[in-house]
């Protein structure tokens, strides 16, 4: 392995890895896609937000055509997609083309006042399952 290449402070998650992922703590989830022009765009924005949060919040990335269970247990419908957790519960939801990196970045800080959820919830089969 390479030590001079940094280490990205953001985690891709799979179908597999998403519960242990974003189960616990505080979290930012990125839904992207290749394809996603908008999702390409904000990319180096929310990994430069992973490294100055780093210690605070998990930032984890779903791409999405990869892991559509995912997406579609979260019942996310669009891209980009970034969900705001705490313990496995949905905090707050942007998307769309629209989404800008300041308005994550606020949704980050709500997340770290201890915002109440306001999104659904996460489905109760992934809840059960993150316990494993």
């Amino acid at each position: 392995m390479d030590e001079t290449k940094p280490r990205s402070v953001m985690t891709d998650a799979t179908v597999e890895t998403f519960e242990e992922l974003a189960f616990r703590g505080e979290v930012l989830v990125d839904i992207w896609g290749a394809d996603c022009q908008p999702c390409l765009a904000l990319m180096p924005a929310v990994e430069s937000l992973a490294e100055r949060y780093r210690d605070r919040v998990r930032f984890v990335k779903v791409d999405a055509p990869e892991n559509r269970k995912v997406c579609r247990d979260l019942r996310v419908a669009g891209l980009p997609a970034y969900l705001t957790m705490r313990d496995g519960v949905e905090v707050e939801r942007l998307t769309g083309n629209g989404t800008t990196v300041e308005q994550i970045e606020e949704a980050i800080g709500r997340l770290l006042e201890g915002a109440p959820a306001v999104g659904p919830p996460v489905p109760e089969h992934l809840r059960e399952d993150a316990g494993r």
